[in-house]
C-alpha cells in the first residue's frame, strides 16, 4: 500500500504539465496542489505527500468560489436582483455540480487518497471530488491570485453553467409551470403532463428536450441544460400558444 502513495506522489510530480493542462492554469508553488488533492484518508502514510490534507483549503476554497460566482453572475446578469441571483447561484453551483467538473476534469486521477476512498468516488459518492475542486480553486488562488481564480471559475467550472443559467432566468420572473397549470384547469383541460423525449452530450454535459401534453395533445416543447430548465422552456412555449388561442 505505502509503494502505492510513493508512486502517487512522484506521479504527481512528474504528471505536473498534464495537471497544468487539464486546469489550464500555470503552477508556481506545487505545494498548495499537493496539499489540495490529498485526501485525508492518506495522511495515515508518512510518504503520501503533503502532511495535511486538503479540507482547509476546502474551506478557503468554498468561501472564493463563492464570491467569484457571485461577481459573474453580478456581471453576466445585470437584469437580477439581490434575490435572484442568490437562487440561481444555489442551483448552478451546487455538491453535484461541483462533482460533475471534477469528474470532466478527470480529478479524480490525481487525487492521493486511500482505496476505500477510491472505491467511494467509483461507487458515486460525490463528497470527495467536490471537496477537492473547492480546494483545487483555493489552490489557485493562493499560487495565482484573485484574477487566475476567477479565470479558473469562468472556464473551468462555470462556461455551461452560465449557459443554463441564462436558460433559467426565464423562469425566476415567471414560473411557466405553475402558470400553465393554473391555464390549463382554468380551461377544463386537465393538468399537464410532462415527457422525456431524448438527452444528448456527455454526462458533465448534457442537453435534455422535453414535451409536454395537454389532454393527451402535445402543446410544445423545450431543451435545456437541466430537465427543470428544458421542462419550463416546454411550458412557455405551451402557455403562449394556449394564450393565444381563441376559446
Amino acid at each position: 500500500m505505502l509503494r502505492k502513495f510513493l508512486f502517487k506522489r512522484k506521479s504527481l510530480l512528474k504528471n505536473r504539465r498534464e495537471l497544468e493542462l487539464k486546469l489550464g492554469v500555470k503552477i508556481r508553488n506545487e505545494k498548495y496542489f499537493l496539499e489540495a488533492l490529498t485526501h485525508r484518508s492518506a495522511l495515515s502514510f508518512p510518504s503520501a505527500g503533503s502532511r495535511n490534507s486538503n479540507e482547509r483549503l476546502e474551506f478557503l476554497g468554498d468561501a472564493v468560489l463563492n464570491l467569484l460566482v457571485a461577481e459573474i453572475l453580478f456581471d453576466e446578469f445585470p437584469e437580477l436582483d439581490e434575490g435572484q441571483m442568490t437562487r440561481l447561484r444555489s442551483l448552478l453551483v451546487n455538491q453535484h455540480a461541483l462533482a460533475e467538473k471534477a469528474v470532466s476534469l478527470d480529478l479524480s486521477s490525481f487525487l492521493i487518497m486511500s482505496n476505500s476512498a477510491q472505491q467511494a468516488i467509483e461507487r458515486g459518492y460525490e463528497t470527495i471530488i467536490s471537496d477537492a475542486i473547492e480546494a483545487v480553486i483555493a489552490a489557485v488562488y493562493l499560487d495565482g491570485g484573485i484574477k487566475a481564480a476567477k479565470k479558473f471559475v469562468r472556464n473551468k467550472v462555470m462556461p455551461s453553467e452560465l449557459q443554463t443559467g441564462k436558460e433559467l432566468v426565464r423562469g425566476l420572473d415567471k414560473n411557466f409551470k405553475s402558470a400553465l397549470l393554473e391555464l390549463a384547469q382554468a380551461r377544463a383541460l386537465g393538468p399537464p403532463k410532462y415527457t422525456l423525449l431524448k438527452e444528448e452530450g456527455p454526462d458533465h454535459d448534457r442537453t435534455f428536450t422535453v414535451e409536454v401534453l395537454i389532454s393527451d395533445t402535445p402543446r410544445g416543447s423545450g431543451s435545456g441544460k437541466t430537465k427543470k430548465a428544458a421542462e419550463q422552456a416546454a411550458a412557455e412555449q405551451a402557455y403562449e400558444s394556449l394564450r393565444n388561442e381563441v376559446r
